[in-house]
């Protein structure tokens, strides 16, 4: 009889892997080996400075200091400059004690001095306390997770929706989101697409907050409920800008009868087959977070087969020159335009007649397909 054993991992490669999880977690014990890591790269440089200086002169130490940044919390970066430092010193007079040339060696000195002042003091100032590289690694997945929570899911046969967004200056984050809910028998869905104000990374941490908020609440909510806890959140931040516009559409995914809600946000349009034409809806209501118990009057409809209905935040239409009542008629033509030749991708050719500005721009069209 014979047994089939799997592979054996490499020991190093174990050890290595192990850490690097550690580190991850931001945890003492992971900082601990990042920090014993970047002290033995820096007793390697020492002992090659001495032998061959040209080969490992006093600027090269900056780069464990470069490596502390990235991945070291304040307290163990600030022992590693120390030691680097105290190596960068000692080697810089040993040269210049041996070989009598010390014209370049203040500079040199003085660059790696104030290299490790510079990232000293960075760190310092770093408010989530992990390194930098693992506060943008946990921050980017934030914004992965949420944005996974807000796509649309796989809809039943018939139906298909596509979104396209660019944030300010072409940004990772974005003032807009949207979030999105298919309910357990693919009878409804339920979206809200927002606008948080303000543009580009100035709002993506407060859009995070909300669509993190209202991500917990769509589909346990009522249209009406899910706004109104929305507003009370807004009114409980101490936000210096803390009032969001929103679009909701619930619908009905096997009559295509659907429900605008809307506070604050440029009208929804729908598209009608018979008419060849964008329909403004009439849905209106007051902006999220500004007054205590705002009113919200909304609209309703039936998406008929070969019939769509589009939503699209303020930056689409509004510009410095151009306001939003004429941005809203020229976004019908536009959009006829953009569904002329098919519906997919609708939104991105939109987009593309848009001007890049100052705003983040989004368009979601929700479409049934013909029969």
């Amino acid at each position: 009889m014979s047994t089939t054993k799997g592979p054996r991992r490499d020991p190093v490669g174990r050890y290595l892997s192990t850490n690097a999880r550690e580190w991850r977690t931001g945890s003492r014990d992971g900082q601990m080996a990042a920090l014993a890591a970047l002290l033995l790269l820096t007793g390697v440089m020492f002992i090659l400075s001495l032998q061959w200086y040209w080969m490992v002169p006093v600027a090269m130490f900056v780069v464990p200091l470069i490596l502390g940044g990235m991945l070291l919390q304040w307290w163990p970066q600030a022992a590693l400059t120390v030691i680097v430092l105290f190596a960068a010193t000692v080697s810089a007079l040993v040269y210049s004690v041996d070989t009598g040339a010390i014209s370049a060696r203040p500079a040199s000195a003085a660059s790696v001095y104030i290299a490790a002042a510079i990232l000293l003091y960075s760190s310092s100032r770093n408010r989530s306390g992990l390194p930098a590289a693992l506060g943008e690694a946990m921050l980017m997945e934030l914004r992965d997770r949420l944005q996974a929570q807000g796509a649309v899911p796989p809809l039943p046969p018939g139906w298909a929706s596509e979104s396209a967004m660019e944030s300010a200056g072409s940004a990772k984050f974005a003032g807009d989101f949207l979030v999105a809910n298919l309910s357990k028998d693919e009878k409804y869905l339920e979206m809200v697409l927002v606008d948080v104000c303000g543009k580009g990374v100035a709002a993506g941490t407060q859009s995070l907050q909300l669509a993190g908020a209202l991500g917990g609440l769509i589909g346990s909510l009522p249209p009406l409920g899910l706004f109104a806890a929305g507003n009370d959140y807004l009114l409980r931040q101490s936000w210096d800008e803390g009032f969001a516009t929103a679009v909701h559409v619930l619908v009905n995914l096997e009559t295509g009868g659907y429900e605008v809600l809307n506070a604050g946000h440029p009208p929804a349009m729908h598209w009608k087959r018979d008419q060849k034409e964008w329909v403004v809806s009439g849905a209106r209501g007051l902006a999220l977070g500004i007054i205590d118990r705002p009113e919200f009057h909304g609209t309703s409809g039936v998406i008929e087969p070969g019939e769509a209905l589009m939503f699209y935040t303020d930056g689409v239409v509004e510009t410095r020159t151009l306001d939003l009542s004429v941005g809203v008629e020229w976004l019908r033509g536009a959009a006829a335009i953009a569904i002329s030749q098919e519906m997919a991708g609708a939104p991105r050719r939109i987009l593309d007649q848009t001007e890049p500005g100052e705003d983040d721009r989004a368009v979601l069209i929700l479409h049934r397909l013909p029969r």
